[in-house]
């Protein structure tokens, strides 16, 4: 009984020292994601793009291209889920960007944000590697949500150029949704 009143009585001590390393951890000055936002506000979903205004989506991405006498893109229309709708692929495009332009497209949709914000807050520190642990994330400019009445329907992922020229393109797309 002594052995046991012994053993209790340290397992109390132990328990009672060892509570503040459960303590809530203060919040690092240095860290923006330490501060939280008063408002939480992204567009909300609406109903998915159709197969129509996909295509009028893809077919203004691919004038900009002809327009820049550009030969070498991906255009994949995606779904508010970010399933593909509708895709377009140019003869010169690399065989990789088919699968690009989806996730960029997925991208956009799912996060309800351009595919750039993923690159912007990467490119700003330690502080936002997380972002690369986040499911389905590509970081790479060139999604675009498409938005109508104020509500996500899709998203454009465009791949085969620069970033810069992806992310050209996949405007151009974007503002074909009125």
């Amino acid at each position: 009984m002594k052995r046991f009143t012994m053993m209790a009585g340290a397992l109390c001590v132990a328990l009672m020292t060892g509570t503040g390393a459960f303590a809530q951890v203060p919040p690092n000055p240095n860290n923006p994601n330490d501060t939280v936002p008063d408002a939480a506000s992204p567009p909300p979903y609406g109903e998915p793009i159709n197969l129509e205004t996909a295509k009028k989506v893809a077919a203004a991405a691919i004038a900009e291209t002809a327009k820049r006498g550009w030969n070498a893109f991906c255009v994949a229309v995606v779904n508010p889920a970010g399933e593909l709708v509708y895709f377009e692929k140019q003869d010169n495009c690399q065989n990789a960007s088919v699968t690009i332009s989806q996730h960029k497209g997925r991208t956009a949709a799912r996060y309800r944000r351009p595919t750039l914000a993923f690159e912007n807050l990467i490119g700003k520190g330690p502080y936002f590697a997380y972002l690369t642990t986040l499911d389905d994330v590509i970081a790479s400019r060139g999604g675009n949500m498409l938005i109508a009445g104020g509500k996500v329907i899709g998203a454009i992922g465009v791949s085969g150029g620069t970033g810069s020229q992806d992310d050209v393109v996949s405007m151009a797309g974007q503002a074909a949704v009125k």
